[in-house]
């Protein structure tokens, strides 16, 4: 679950993890698909959306039931809301869930405050007002944003433990639309404070995406769709893992500089061609 002797741990809050992403537990096909689904993708942390209708299926099954809570930390999250006040309720709804597991999620909460049901985006003012709420309630808040500079400052200056920016709308599997305005969210976000955790959060959808978000210098991916809906969820899952490692190690390296034209990979002195 939570690994604090890492090489490259993910921080965030009071929690540690070794793998850098995150995945959610909802939309697979069955319930054992997930739990295989969640072991491939090697994530420590994963999300869960907290409603009731959302943990029991139509047959009567507990979510909770196929999760390893040994293994996982779990992130209750607040998908669904759509009002401040309903996002808060459902928070400390997760918190007295997690609480009574004695799992260590029952600190934290992912905050969604939906602004409408066709795109899903999320509300800027109502996010903000739900944030400074559950901040004040000793919660560490990890907030679903969109991907505007400003408002993810605004997000961190009233006590946001991490701020998620989106890479595209929910499930819509276009990965990372606006790249230069998740890069100026890390600017404004580490200026001064180059380990506060950014993750990318909403649209991924294929392992290129993952990586592709990675590379910006982001410290993390959530996802869910992605896997969830792909026609080998397992398989995906396996290229989710990699593709989060890959994206790292190549951002960690430092890619080389752009060029309009080309340079030779070998030397041209002292070669036969040069005399």
């Amino acid at each position: 679950m939570t690994n604090a002797n890492c090489d490259d741990c993910l921080r965030i809050g009071s929690h540690t993890f070794a793998s850098r992403l995150i995945v959610g537990t909802g939309k697979y096909a069955d319930y054992e698909i997930m739990r295989n689904a969640l072991a491939n993708a090697g994530a420590e942390c994963i999300t869960v959306a907290v409603r009731r209708e959302r943990l029991i299926d139509a047959q009567g099954k507990n979510l909770l039931d196929f999760i390893d809570t040994a293994r996982y930390t779990i992130l209750p999250n607040t998908a669904g809301c759509f009002t401040a006040e309903d996002a808060v309720r459902v928070a400390r709804l997760g918190r007295e869930i997690l609480a009574q597991m004695n799992n260590p999620g029952a600190d934290w909460v992912k905050l969604e405050v939906l602004g409408d049901k066709k795109t899903l985006l999320p509300d800027p003012v109502a996010t903000l007002q739900a944030t400074e709420k559950l901040v004040a309630e000793g919660f560490q808040v990890l907030v679903y944003t969109s991907d505007d500079p400003v408002v993810a400052r605004r997000l961190k200056e009233a006590g946001a433990a991490s701020v998620m920016p989106a890479g595209s709308p929910i499930g819509s599997g276009q990965g990372v639309l606006n790249p230069n305005a998740i890069r100026i969210c890390l600017e404004y976000l580490k200026d001064g404070d180059p380990d506060y955790p950014v993750i990318v959060d909403a649209g991924v959808g294929t392992a290129s995406d993952v990586t592709t978000a990675m590379e910006l210098g982001v410290d993390g991916v959530l996802l869910n769709t992605g896997i969830a809906h792909a026609q080998d969820p397992l398989r995906m899952a396996e290229a989710m893992r990699l593709a989060c490692q890959s994206g790292r190690l190549a951002w960690r390296a430092g890619r080389i500089a752009k060029k309009l034209y080309a340079t030779a990979s070998s030397p041209l002195e002292g070669t036969i061609a040069s005399r």
